[in-house]
């Protein structure tokens, strides 16, 4: 059923991607403006708020969620007996769950910043930054190359 539709679901599955990692390089480096510049002025406080909360609810979460849904059809399309067999595939599915449990680390930190409850330098989140970076290097050299 899903045959027909392959190069659909991976045009989807490749935008939901591009817009998934533009927030996941881009929510730390507010958090890194908001903490250096923001931190005790209340007005730009709350435009940082803002700011963040609309990148992980309107642009962030939907894009995380129709890049899975999307690779999950794809899998499916494929079938999962030939996916699941290669090597490859378990590194990027373990890249993947590392990229998801870094979004929702984000999303914990922006109820830091929410609370009041912020601990976490600029450096940190320069730091932390580079994360996404790794991850998307390993889940593409695994799907493009696939070295085993």
């Amino acid at each position: 059923m899903l045959d027909g539709l392959y190069l659909w679901l991976k045009a989807f599955h490749i935008m939901a991607v591009i817009a998934w990692m533009a927030g996941l390089f881009y929510l730390p480096r507010l958090f890194v403006h908001h903490t250096e510049r923001a931190m005790g002025d209340p007005g730009q406080e709350q435009v940082f708020q803002i700011m963040e909360a609309k990148l992980l609810r309107v642009i962030m979460n939907p894009a995380m969620i129709a890049a899975w849904v999307l690779g999950i059809l794809l899998i499916l399309s494929l079938g999962v007996g030939s996916v699941f067999s290669q090597g490859w595939f378990h590194v990027k599915l373990l890249a993947l769950v590392g990229m998801t449990a870094f979004h929702m680390w984000l999303a914990a930190r922006r109820k830091d910043f929410v609370a009041g409850r912020n601990t976490r330098s600029g450096r940190t989140y320069r730091i932390m930054n580079e994360v996404p970076t790794v991850l998307m290097i390993v889940i593409v050299i695994m799907v493009v190359v696939k070295p085993f």
